[in-house]
C-alpha cells in the first residue's frame, strides 16, 4: 500500500484526486470503521508544478526513454488500437521487470528487487517468446507483428539500461573494484524479453594494476566467465530523490 503517490499535474490526475477526496468524505460521514482503516492505510497525492515535467526527475526520464525507443521499434508499422494497447502493456511489463537493487546481501540470493515487486509483490512472468521474424514488414500475422515489435523494443531498451548501469566516467576519482558476492547483471546477446541474466560473483581475476579484469559469475544455469565490461553491478545502496 503506497503512502504517497507522485504524479504530474495532468487534469485527469487532478480530477481523480478530487473524486477520491469526495469518496473519502462520503465514507467518513457514513462509515467510522472505513475512516479508521483509511487513516491507518491511506496515502496522499503530491503534485509537481504544472507545465514542469522536469520536476518528475527519474520517472519522467524513464517515460522519455520508453517513448523514444517505442517509436523507433514501431517505425512505419500500422497498428490497430487493440494492437497498440497490447504492445504498450508488453512494454510496461518489460520496464517493470528491470532489476534495481539486490533483495538481500545473502551471497546465495541471486534475486533482485524490480518495480513489479512494489506493484504486485513478486517478479513478473512472461510466456516463452514466439519465434518470429525480426523484420516487421515480413510479419503476415498480426500477433506475430506485435511480438516482433516487442522484441525490437526489448533489444533496444535492455541494451540502453545495461549501458546506463555500466556508465564509466573519466577516471578523475577512484572507483571500487568488482568484489566477491556482488550481484551483477550479465550482458548477453539474444536473451528473450523480460529474461535478465543475474548472478553472483564467485571468483575474480585481477591485472597487474590490481583492477579486476575477468570474473566467474554463478547464475541459475551454472558458472560463466565474463570480462568486466560485460557485467553491471547492481547498486546496493539507493539514495532517496
Amino acid at each position: 500500500m503506497p503512502r504517497k503517490i507522485y504524479s504530474d499535474n495532468a487534469t485527469n490526475f487532478v480530477g481523480a484526486d478530487r473524486k477520491l477526496r469526495e469518496l473519502r468524505d462520503a465514507f467518513e460521514a457514513q462509515q467510522p470503521e472505513v475512516q479508521k482503516y483509511a487513516t491507518d492505510e491511506g496515502f496522499t497525492f503530491a503534485f509537481i508544478p504544472p507545465r514542469a515535467p522536469h520536476f518528475g526527475g527519474l520517472w519522467e526520464a524513464a517515460v522519455k526513454s520508453a517513448k523514444h525507443l517505442l517509436v523507433r521499434a514501431i517505425g512505419n508499422a500500422l497498428l490497430t488500437a487493440e494492437e497498440l494497447q497490447t504492445l504498450l502493456v508488453e512494454v510496461e511489463a518489460v520496464l517493470n521487470s528491470r532489476p534495481l537493487v539486490p533483495l538481500s546481501q545473502d551471497p546465495n540470493d541471486g534475486e533482485a528487487l524490480t518495480p513489479a515487486h512494489l506493484l504486485v509483490g513478486c517478479p513478473l512472468r512472461a510466456l516463452p517468446p514466439a519465434q518470429v521474424s525480426m523484420d516487421p514488414m515480413r510479419c503476415c500475422d498480426r500477433w506475430q507483428l506485435v511480438c516482433c515489435l516487442k522484441q525490437q523494443f526489448w533489444r533496444l531498451w535492455s541494451r540502453n539500461y545495461l549501458l546506463g548501469l555500466q556508465q564509466r566516467n573519466k577516471w578523475l576519482h577512484p572507483k571500487r573494484n568488482l568484489e566477491l558476492n556482488d550481484l551483477v547483471l550479465v550482458q548477453e546477446d539474444n536473451t528473450p524479453p523480460q529474461q535478465w541474466v543475474l548472478g553472483r560473483v564467485a571468483a575474480i581475476v585481477t591485472g597487474q594494476d590490481g583492477k579486476v579484469r575477468v570474473a566467474d559469475v554463478a547464475t541459475k544455469t551454472g558458472v560463466i566467465k565474463r570480462p568486466v565490461h560485460k557485467l553491471a553491478v547492481l547498486p546496493s545502496d539507493v539514495e532517496g530523490p
